[in-house]
């Protein structure tokens, strides 16, 4: 079993030569902007969970680059550990959850987005140059 209880994504593309960042809307909060993000299904593979995720909350078909970081906290009492994959956005899928998404710009993501720790991981598949 994987350490890991969730996995998401920091997609990545690339628009008239600067790189845009993939947000979506929290599902229980409306305004606040996190990473894709969900549980890792039993028997798959926490790279399938962030693809599968990227595509269920965002709607995208993206790629796995790498590793980006990981972020833990605890929910009622319950570790949550999330593993983020940078990926390359591929293409646009169907999407089940009808959720607000943005593509935005490095400095823009990072201050759209709400927590430190997720702020971390962005910074961290930043520095990643994704081929």
């Amino acid at each position: 079993m994987s350490r890991f209880s969730h996995a998401g994504g920091v997609v990545v593309r690339t628009v008239d030569g600067e790189r845009e960042y993939l947000l979506v809307e929290a599902s229980r909060t409306r305004g606040l902007w996190v990473l894709p993000k969900g549980h890792i299904e039993a028997g798959e593979t926490a790279e399938a969970a962030a693809v599968r995720e990227v595509q269920e909350e965002a709607g995208v078909r993206a790629a796995i680059v790498e590793r980006a970081g990981e972020i833990e906290y605890a929910v009622d009492g319950r570790p949550v550990r999330i593993i983020f994959f940078l990926m390359q956005y591929q293409a646009e899928a169907g999407r089940p959850e009808e959720r607000a998404r943005s593509w935005c710009r490095y400095a823009d993501a990072l201050n759209l987005v709400h927590f430190d720790d997720t702020r971390r991981v962005l910074m961290q598949a930043h520095a990643v140059n994704p081929s």
